[in-house]
């Protein structure tokens, strides 16, 4: 399921199967899309009304998530206008951003080739980037002692796999 972005700067998607609860999935698609630097302070979060038609789901849901990105100190609400971006992430500006993509979806095609299905996918990549992060000492990990918290909840189910190749559709 997705919402159209409208006015916002993002197009929100929920993964029924994902086991992550709907507005975990809600704030975690913020965070992501701060990280890549597709929101910016400023940017208005889709309307509540917009999300809770489009996306079927509950109002207290929508709410529940913009409160906890407020907690976060990440967006602010204002009354009558709706919520906004207030502050930003660590963002990925690499300029190899758009070639780690490609490499990234070329990876896709070939485990899509080798038979792998969604699930297998995400189970092969997550045990790749834990081992990853466990044996090699990545940046990953400084954000571990202490600096920050890396979720990888929202991997499951979180790529679209319409997105465009330049990168801007599809945060999830």
């Amino acid at each position: 399921m997705t919402i159209d972005k409208g006015d916002s700067a993002i197009e929100f998607r929920l993964d029924p199967d994902s086991g992550v609860p709907t507005y975990l999935q809600l704030v975690q698609q913020v965070e992501h899309a701060l990280r890549l630097g597709y929101l910016k302070p400023g940017d208005q979060l889709p309307k509540v009304r917009d999300v809770v038609a489009t996306l079927t789901i509950n109002p207290n849901t929508v709410l529940k998530a913009y409160r906890e990105l407020e907690h976060k100190g990440l967006a602010a609400g204002r009354p009558g206008q709706g919520t906004f971006i207030e502050a930003t992430l660590e963002q990925v500006t690499l300029p190899e951003l758009a070639g780690l993509r490609r490499t990234l979806l070329g990876w896709l095609a070939s485990a899509d080739a080798a038979g792998l299905d969604e699930d297998g996918i995400v189970a092969l990549f997550t045990s790749g980037l834990r081992d990853f992060f466990k044996t090699s000492g990545g940046r990953g990990n400084a954000g571990q002692r202490g600096g920050g918290s890396r979720d990888r909840a929202g991997t499951a189910g979180s790529a679209d796999r319409s997105a465009a190749d330049d990168g801007t559709e599809g945060v999830a």
